[in-house]
């Protein structure tokens, strides 16, 4: 839980069953907002991969305000931070600075992979202290939206 007076207190639970349709609005929402780049048909692909593949199945930490909202969600498969999303509204309000410090307390290096278009998530990775450890020139499922493979060590 997020204590700063200045900011919405943050809750991180795990995600459940009745959690998948918030889940979605937010992660379309965050998307719709940060990937412009992305081609109306890669994005119908990729939102019905979320929606039937991801989500309902993952094991997800779900960072939400005092009334249980969901405010945005992580993913983390071991030190891999497999997906992060802040609803736009919430974004810059340290929700997903504390998803991050939340997958830190669990993982003493983490990584992450980040489109190389997607300027603001890795400007808000490096503010965070992760650095660039290379690049593949597409993503995960071979569409041309070159990624950036990222890692911090949370103990030096």
């Amino acid at each position: 839980m997020q204590t700063d007076p200045m900011l919405p207190t943050i809750h991180i639970r795990q995600s459940g069953p009745d959690d998948v349709p918030r889940l979605l609005a937010v992660w379309r929402q965050a998307v719709l907002a940060t990937h412009g780049f992305l081609s109306p048909s890669d994005f119908a692909v990729i939102e019905a991969e979320v929606r039937d593949s991801y989500l309902p199945h993952a094991a997800l930490w779900v960072a939400t305000d005092d009334e249980d909202q969901v405010l945005g969600f992580m993913g983390q498969s071991g030190s891999h931070v497999e997906a992060l999303f802040v609803a736009p509204d919430h974004q810059g309000r340290g929700v997903g600075r504390a998803l991050v410090r939340h997958a830190a307390a669990r993982q003493p290096r983490l990584t992450v992979d980040v489109n190389e278009q997607n300027e603001r998530a890795t400007a808000f990775y490096e503010r965070l202290g992760f650095r660039r450890e290379s690049r593949s020139p597409v993503d995960g499922a071979g569409r041309p939206y070159p990624l950036l493979h990222l890692y911090r060590n949370t103990q030096t």
